[in-house]
């Protein structure tokens, strides 16, 4: 148990905790998580990543809240794997099967590209262990860039702005997206990132020494 002195310490911790999720838990039980193990007052995040992805997940604390928006707004790099065959209604291969009557070429789809979410998306809730499809409604199409997109025999590698949604490419395509890792975002790389269950293991007095400071982060 923590004494008084590490509580006072960790309400101090103001930085970045460069997170290795595992795919199929959610980010906000990420940041649920670290909060409550650590007893933790501000935790926040660097922008959110789906459920069905692992890796790269950036925790906010403490005062390097107010920096958060500029983490989750740079850009991003991702290597998953896109299953041939047809797509789904969410992009994923836990939606419904759908035909995707015009596919187009990953040459179309790099650049300045506008995209819309999908209307259906798989989720998972804090306990279960099957997706659900949601139905969301309408999405008003955005404009964001894809800098790389690179697929050899359906693994891909691709580099992005924030808020590029790799479901969509896979619809747009007519593949579904089968497996998403997250390897970089900014100056972040996962291969600096601790896997969560590593974190839920950790003891409070060893959590500072995981904590990116602003500064460093941010230079």
């Amino acid at each position: 148990m923590a004494n008084l002195i590490q509580l006072r310490e960790l309400e101090k911790l103001s930085g970045f905790i460069l997170v290795d999720k595992p795919a199929g838990i959610g980010f906000a039980s990420v940041v649920k998580a670290v909060k409550r193990k650590f007893n933790l007052p501000k935790v926040g995040h660097g922008g959110s990543i789906d459920t069905m992805a692992s890796g790269l997940f950036v925790v906010v604390l403490g005062d390097a809240n107010k920096f958060a928006d500029r983490i989750a707004g740079a850009d991003r790099e991702y290597e998953g794997v896109f299953r041939q065959g047809g797509t789904t209604d969410t992009g994923d291969i836990y939606g419904r099967a759908e035909e995707c009557p015009n596919p187009v070429s990953p040459n179309e789809l790099r650049g300045d590209i506008f995209q819309t979410e999908p209307r259906f998306c798989s989720i998972r809730k804090e306990g279960s262990a099957a997706y659900e499809i949601v139905d969301t409604g309408e999405h008003s199409p955005f404009m964001t860039h894809v800098y790389k997109l690179e697929i050899t025999d359906g693994n891909f590698k691709l580099k992005c702005t924030a808020r590029t949604l790799v479901r969509s490419l896979a619809k747009e395509m007519g593949v579904t997206l089968e497996s998403l890792r997250r390897v970089c975002m900014g100056n972040f790389r996962v291969e600096d990132a601790i896997p969560f269950s590593r974190i839920l293991e950790m003891e409070m007095k060893d959590l500072a020494s995981c904590v990116t400071p602003v500064k460093e982060a941010l230079r």
